[in-house]
């Protein structure tokens, strides 16, 4: 297990949300944190602590008022870690190259693949045209539904018919280098992992899988090490001192660190 760290940018500054609440009208969401730092502010922060592989999320839409800003505070973390981070959030074909130019390591795509609640096959071979295979990462944010995972799209609020299993997995894995998969409905509240979907990410190992939602305590951090048979990564946000929660940043790094 590695820790990912994030840097979520939302009305134009790094902030953590309840993950169920975005939506695009009014640019709303339930804040949790809203930091007085920049973007540049964390990715050196996780340069100088040597961490590698986490990403940026724009939360905002392409035509909203604040798209430019987080744009402007993405950047400005991406030139800070050349190479050390991904970015997500209205990714396409058409603005990958952009992005990969200011420094990202990859390019993270949901809703351009996941179109009309199907896996757009066109589209994902188009932006893998663009960035590669080596530097693309498929988000497979999922909410549970009838008793099992499906991904969702647009600001995680429409459902796939896509079920998250190791099909799918593997399937999507000949057209991408890592999954990072939220868990929606845990996403944001630091109230426990979604145990189920962390097993299964666990038996399944292919290419490298990063966990983000509900991790609270230190206790989440054992079960979903234990469920995830330490294979994969976990990305916190707030339930981080550096968020406003209660888990210290260095101490995270030290108790993820060991075997």
């Amino acid at each position: 297990m590695r820790f990912r760290p994030c840097i979520d940018i939302h009305n134009g500054k790094v902030k953590q949300i309840v993950g169920g609440s975005l939506m695009d009208q009014g640019n709303y969401a339930r804040d949790n944190f809203v930091s007085e730092q920049s973007g540049a502010y964390y990715a050196t922060l996780y340069k100088n602590a040597g961490l590698s592989g986490g990403h940026i999320i724009l939360l905002n839409k392409a035509d909203s008022e604040y798209y430019e800003e987080d744009v402007r505070q993405a950047v400005s973390a991406l030139r800070a870690y050349p190479g050390g981070l991904q970015i997500g959030g209205g990714m396409t074909d058409e603005n990958a190259a952009f992005f990969l130019e200011q420094g990202a390591s990859h390019i993270i795509v949901t809703s351009f693949v996941f179109k009309d609640g199907k896996v757009n096959y066109d589209n994902l071979k188009k932006i893998a045209a663009v960035t590669g295979k080596e530097h693309l990462v498929l988000d497979l944010s999922c909410r549970k539904k009838e008793g099992a995972y499906y991904i969702v799209t647009d600001r995680w609020q429409k459902f796939t018919d896509v079920r998250l299993d190791e099909e799918v997995l593997t399937k999507l894995s000949s057209y991408c280098d890592e999954f990072l998969i939220h868990a929606v409905d845990v996403e944001g509240k630091a109230a426990g992992i979604e145990k189920e979907l962390a097993a299964m990410l666990g038996e399944w190992s292919e290419i490298p899988t990063t966990y983000a939602g509900g991790v609270g305590t230190w206790e989440d951090l054992r079960l979903l090490k234990e469920l995830g048979k330490n294979r994969i990564d976990v990305t916190i946000g707030s339930a981080l001192d550096l968020f406003g929660g209660s888990l210290p940043f260095e101490e995270v790094l030290k108790f993820i660190g060991k075997e």
